[in-house]
């Protein structure tokens, strides 16, 4: 076992460091199960072999090989695997990814730390904490005194479990997560503190007993955020502070929003920091969220004249929340309408693609797509449309990293561009149009699929945006959704859990 802290980070020994990826976000509501191969299709990436630009969940990675490279460091590398949101991720793939990363870091040791990418709202099949379950099992094998370090999506859940196992935990505080890398390195940060003996960070959480949707993009949160970097600059002791925003599509026993405070070795002070905060998120509860209008209502207000491209974001049929990205209801509504000099960007129909480009391009075909996976997502649309444009293995920009869509094809009718793809993932940046030959800023209306993350990218381009509440693919309303695990006696499931 490694000394940790002690002699081997005094340069008698090189220091050592192990790191590795497993993420996913689990909407438990949804239809499409996770297997390995769905791993595989977004990222699955064996030691030493991860690329040199992160995704979401995987910039302790890239930033990892930056610090250790400056320091001389040793960075030992394991699998790094990610998969779209979706549903419940089946056992066998999880337990052997699992133990293949632990597998990993047994033949690794000694180690002076890990440092992991993990997202935090996964489920799998026998798992309602599968993080909490990883970081035990990493806990057992470096023992107590080795730190151990994650980054995780503030669309998570919280649990007991895993900060009894971790020392250290940096999330995300912006969404859209245009932040990853910067948390990323804020993590290495502490950990190459802890182990140069500069700091002793601990944990406290505050638990705010509700759950809410908290877009950065907008007030309230957009200054509740910026208040916390200036108290992670300013505030003596206190090395990194985060909110744990919950994920509503989770049916996990510890859903909820909580605050994270971090210190150098003061529980009581991060305790009491966390609780003022988290009683700041609770009081403005309920106002966070952005103003929705249904389907109806987005179409006829992106079909009035405006100077620029109206995008219409389809919230809650969004890949990202691990719906299936195949509903209809807004088409639908822009088909009904007579709308044209239209983009949509994606439909999710492997089906569909796959005629697609056995016609090739150029076809005309009668074709039927979307609505396949669920009630409530529209019906079918069946169209003769042109096959415009086939491209294999098509990819969207996020910030530093690329996304794969699969394979993709881009169909036309009637003035209505659509891009119909095989691998699920959302509308995270207009390059996504641009992979298909579509310049999004001379288009009418943008159709998209995302709740917030595209925001960063498509508000450089757009007249206008609206968010449509469309359907009810995803179960964005904690009022009425059937939890069967997740707590009751939180907000808005009960109205003032925290009254004195």
């Amino acid at each position: 076992m490694s000394a940790g802290g002690g002699g081997r980070n005094k340069g008698f020994v090189s220091v050592r460091i192990f790191t590795a990826a497993l993420a996913t976000e689990t909407n438990t509501f949804s239809p499409i199960c996770v297997d390995r191969l769905a791993f595989e299709a977004s990222l699955y990436a064996r030691p030493g072999e991860h690329p040199e630009t992160p995704t979401l969940c995987t910039a302790p990675i890239t930033v990892g090989r930056r610090v250790c490279a400056e320091r001389g460091w040793t960075l030992i590398e394991g699998t790094a695997a990610w998969a779209d949101p979706a549903g419940l991720v089946n056992r066998e793939a999880f337990e052997g990814l699992r133990d293949e990363i632990l597998g990993q870091l047994q033949a690794a040791m000694p180690v002076d730390a890990v440092v992991l990418g993990l997202h935090g709202a996964m489920v799998a099949a026998g798992y309602d904490d599968p993080e909490g379950d990883l970081l035990t099992r990493v806990r057992n094998i470096v023992g107590p005194d080795i730190p151990i370090g994650a980054e995780l999506d503030p669309h998570s859940h919280l649990t007991a479990k895993r900060v009894a196992a971790a020392n250290v935990f940096t999330v995300f505080k912006e969404f859209p997560h245009t932040d990853f890398v910067e948390r990323a390195e804020d993590l290495w940060r502490i950990i190459a503190a802890r182990l140069d003996g500069a700091v002793k960070p601990v944990m406290s959480v505050f638990d705010c007993r509700m759950i809410d949707v908290f877009p950065t993009s907008r007030e309230p949160m957009r200054s509740f955020v910026d208040r916390l970097h200036v108290l992670e600059r300013e505030e003596p002791g206190v090395l990194s502070i985060s909110v744990i925003h919950g994920f509503l599509a989770g049916d996990v026993p510890e859903m909820g929003t909580k605050v994270l405070v971090v210190t150098d070795d003061d529980r009581e002070k991060g305790a009491a920091l966390a609780e003022k905060l988290g009683r700041e998120l609770y009081c403005q509860r309920g106002t966070f969220m952005m103003p929705q209008i249904d389907e109806k209502a987005a179409v006829a207000e992106a079909m009035a004249p405006a100077e620029g491209p109206v995008v219409i974001a389809d919230m809650w049929d969004n890949p990202g929340g691990g719906t299936a990205g195949d509903a209809t209801v807004v088409l639908g509504e822009l088909i009904a309408r007579g709308a044209t000099d239209v983009a949509v960007g994606t439909i999710w129909d492997p089906i569909a693609v796959q005629i697609c480009f056995s016609a090739g391009v150029g076809a005309e075909i009668p074709l039927r797509f979307g609505a396949k996976s669920a009630p409530f997502t529209g019906q079918p649309i069946d169209k003769l449309v042109q096959v415009k444009k086939l491209v294999r293995q098509a990819q969207q920009r996020f910030g530093d990293s690329m996304v794969p869509i699969g394979d993709s094809a881009l169909v036309s009718f009637d003035g209505i561009e659509v891009i119909l793809n095989t691998t699920r993932a959302q509308s995270f940046d207009y390059s996504l149009f641009e992979a298909f030959g579509i310049e999004p800023r001379n288009k009418k209306i943008l159709l998209i699929k995302s709740t917030n993350h595209f925001y960063a990218s498509f508000k450089r381009i757009a007249a206008k945006i609206l968010y449509c509440s469309a359907g009810r693919p995803y179960p964005n309303d904690a009022r009425v959704t059937p939890y069967r695990k997740a707590p009751k006696d939180i907000w808005p499931m009960v109205s003032d859990p925290l009254a004195e």
